[in-house]
């Protein structure tokens, strides 16, 4: 399977940031990619989430998410970004990603969980949290009719390792973390030992996509099961495409079966 990490710099311009993703899937199809991935709020994004957020969202039966269905089927590739969702029921909207296949069609939708409320910020006054917290796992098809199961994280998700585990449990083999990593002191040495832990205590594949500076901290990644980091992009807008093979994470858990020597399991939810 060939990963596309598409890292770009978002604003609060939706026309443009429509314009960057579709630039660069065609990078991405172009380096014959299977799979291109971009970072949380790709659609809408700016320093401080606030009230227009709200203002800026729509269904994923909107314009936006119309719009990337149909360069998804243009190239034959399977495309994830992050949404700002609208939620009926709250004037918070969700924070979430879509993940379009190369048919177009809406293969996942997966709602953040864990709100970034912490480090002075308050999302969740602005955002509302998914409801439901079953974990979103899914399958990608390769050109070469390879498939690949993608469990789904957003940002702040990645310090909490009960959803990784879930997600290694429902069958996850990479998992994307699509993200905008706020800055600050040792940020950005956490989003890189962060990703890598997931990594290695569940031996899959981590992408992990930031968005740019100044607003996030940029560095996307690739690790494999044993957290090796196989590409590291910088600080301004980029992408890496990488090949990535399923049986390196049934190799992987082959020579350290730790999932299934543990002792400790996951309480059912009530």
């Amino acid at each position: 399977m060939r990963v596309c990490l598409a890292q770009i710099a978002s604003g609060t311009d939706t026309d443009h940031n429509l314009t960057l993703i579709q630039r660069a899937t065609q990078q991405a199809s172009a380096a014959g990619a299977d799979l291109v991935v971009f970072p949380e709020y790709a659609m809408y994004e700016k320093k401080m989430v606030d009230a227009s957020f709200a203002t800026a969202a729509q269904p994923v039966t909107g314009p936006f998410v119309a719009a990337l269905a149909t360069t998804a089927a243009r190239l034959g590739i399977t495309l994830v970004a992050g949404i700002v969702e609208t939620n009926p029921q709250d004037p918070r909207p969700y924070n979430t990603i879509v993940v379009l296949g190369p048919d177009g069609m809406l293969q996942a939708r997966y709602r953040k969980m864990h709100l970034f409320d912490s480090y002075g910020f308050g999302e969740s006054e602005w955002i509302s949290a998914a409801t439901d917290l079953t974990p979103v796992v899914c399958f990608v098809t390769a050109r070469s009719g390879e498939r690949l199961r993608i469990g789904l994280m957003t940002c702040y998700d990645l310090r909490f390792p009960e959803l990784g585990r879930e997600l290694a449990d429902s069958g996850a083999e990479l998992v994307l973390v699509c993200s905008s990593w706020v800055p600050g002191a040792e940020k950005a040495e956490q989003w890189r030992i962060l990703a890598q832990a997931r990594a290695i205590e569940n031996s899959y594949f981590i992408g992990a996509v930031s968005q740019c500076p100044p607003i996030s901290i940029g560095r996307s990644l690739l690790a494999d099961p044993a957290g090796r980091v196989l590409a590291e992009l910088g600080l301004t807008p980029d992408h890496v495409t990488i090949d990535i093979d399923a049986d390196d994470v049934r190799q992987a858990r082959a020579r350290n079966p730790a999932l299934e020597h543990r002792r400790h399991t996951i309480h059912p939810r009530a």
